[in-house]
């Protein structure tokens, strides 16, 4: 498997198991730089290396009305206060070649949204940066067909590679987690992530917006570590009723640090993945 350096961590082959977290979107400075210090906090206590993760804009809404985030600008100059003022290493979703550069002047690996993973320009944008690159696969894909955008970043000569599962469409409004899919993707020889949180989510499922059913993610989590999982992504707010986009399917930030050490407990018994 292998092994990619992020800040001042590795993840992939025989290293610990990690952590992305983070509020979906940024909603301001002060609560983004909040939320952060805390998972900081947490990844310190529970001796869990984690990566922040906060969308500077959203561009895969449901409806023209739904809050997008601060934008590409603003959004990523409180990235940069982060890593700041945290040390935790940064990562958000990007939309556009356009975006590309600009983002990987702060982030620490780029993210391609799962609604965008086929998209050939923007996989060998991100590529290109020498960054990781975190590929979401769609929701529409068999984990057999990434294989196919792995090529397209290493075609660049980057195989800074993070794969991450999100659930499979199954019917209308409703996501299925199959687990295999961990075991699929990771004899590519990339680290595979399980995103707990957007694998609960219910796509369209409130009309206008996306509902969820979040009191699975647990659940959910603890199964992909113990299929072998190589991190974990977990969306969190101190108030997911209240936040601005996909509260229904986000984790408590204060319910984060006792998940966390439990995921690490199973990951210790499965030992090598």
């Amino acid at each position: 498997m292998k092994e990619i350096k992020i800040s001042n961590f590795k993840i992939g082959a025989k290293n610990p198991f990690f952590i992305i977290a983070g509020p979906c979107v940024i909603e301001n400075e002060k609560d983004t730089l909040e939320a952060a210090q805390r998972l900081k906090e947490i990844s310190a206590a529970s001796g869990v290396n984690l990566i922040f993760k906060s969308s500077y804009d959203k561009a895969n809404r449901s409806s023209l009305s739904s809050y997008r985030g601060p934008g590409i600008k603003k959004g990523l100059d409180i990235l940069k206060k982060v890593k700041k003022e945290t040390g935790l290493a940064v990562i958000s979703d990007v939309h556009s070649v356009d975006e590309v550069k600009q983002a990987a002047a702060v982030l620490d690996v780029i993210q391609i949204p799962a609604l965008l993973s086929r998209q050939t320009d923007l996989i060998v944008a991100a590529a290109k940066t020498k960054k990781a690159v975190n590929i979401k696969k769609g929701q529409f894909l068999s984990p057999y067909e990434v294989v196919n955008i792995i090529k397209k970043v290493t075609s660049c000569k980057n195989d800074n590679i993070l794969l991450t599962e999100r659930g499979f469409m199954f019917g209308y409004n409703n996501l299925v987690s199959d687990m295999r899919s961990i075991v699929i993707m990771k004899k590519y020889g990339y680290p595979v992530v399980f995103d707990a949180t957007h694998s609960v989510q219910l796509p369209g499922g409130a009309g206008g917006k996306s509902s969820g059913e979040k009191e699975f993610i647990p659940y959910l989590a603890k199964a992909a570590v113990a299929a072998g999982a190589d991190g974990v992504f977990l969306e969190v707010h101190r108030q997911p009723d209240r936040a601005k986009c996909d509260g229904s399917n986000m984790l408590k930030i204060s319910e984060l640090k006792k998940l966390i050490i439990q995921l690490k407990e199973i990951s210790n018994i499965v030992g090598d993945r």
